[in-house]
């Protein structure tokens, strides 16, 4: 079953590999810089951004709208 699996999973993995060129395509999002505020804070309270890193980006948000 597990070299079914990894078999089918390869011959995807080719087939989609000869699709599409160089180019990526990524989809428009539009987020708001309040919205972006808000997930910056919730990445540093999780811990995931120092104070110094979410001071940093949360002065560029600010600077963008400027």
């Amino acid at each position: 079953m597990n070299t079914r699996f990894a078999l089918l999973a390869g011959l995807v993995g080719l087939s989609l590999t000869g699709c599409g060129g160089h180019e990526v395509v990524r989809p428009t999002v539009d987020v708001s810089v309040g919205q972006q505020l808000i997930d910056l804070k919730r990445a540093h309270d999780a811990g995931a951004l120092s104070q110094r890193e979410y001071e940093r980006q949360r002065q560029r948000l600010i600077d963008s709208v400027e």
